[in-house]
């Protein structure tokens, strides 16, 4: 059995997939990307985009059921690997000690997107 879940405060997606979709005591979030609740890029740099993201992420977890601290795993796609520290920036005042499992991947994103990064967390109790 599976719940798919439209986070306030989150565009609605175009495409044909849920931005959370919740599994037992699973979480997974769609790849978010640095977009405002009307589908526009919130930033051009890095350091803005990936705040942005990861404000999305913890909205699509908190819809979940979910925490950061819940988060066992994350994969998180950058357009430039150049950008690595900036992104690791933000990323480490996302998340504390014991960080998630994570993957990290350079690849070719369209229309400025600089990142996105999707999740899997289970849910406490």
């Amino acid at each position: 059995m599976k719940e798919a879940i439209q986070p306030e405060g989150l565009a609605r997606p175009a495409a044909p997939y849920s931005p959370v979709v919740v599994s037992g005591d699973l979480v997974y979030t769609a790849g978010q990307v640095g977009f405002d609740e009307s589908g526009q890029l919130t930033a051009d740099d890095i350091t803005g985009q990936t705040q942005k993201v990861f404000e999305n992420l913890l909205a699509c977890l908190r819809a979940g059921g979910c925490e950061p601290a819940d988060v066992i795993k994350v994969n998180a796609y950058l357009n430039d690997l150049g950008d690595f520290a900036a992104f690791n920036e933000v990323y480490k005042a996302t998340f504390q000690e014991p960080y998630p499992a994570r993957t990290t991947v350079g690849v070719s994103l369209p229309g400025g997107i600089l990142v996105e990064v999707e999740a899997i967390a289970r849910r406490p109790g």
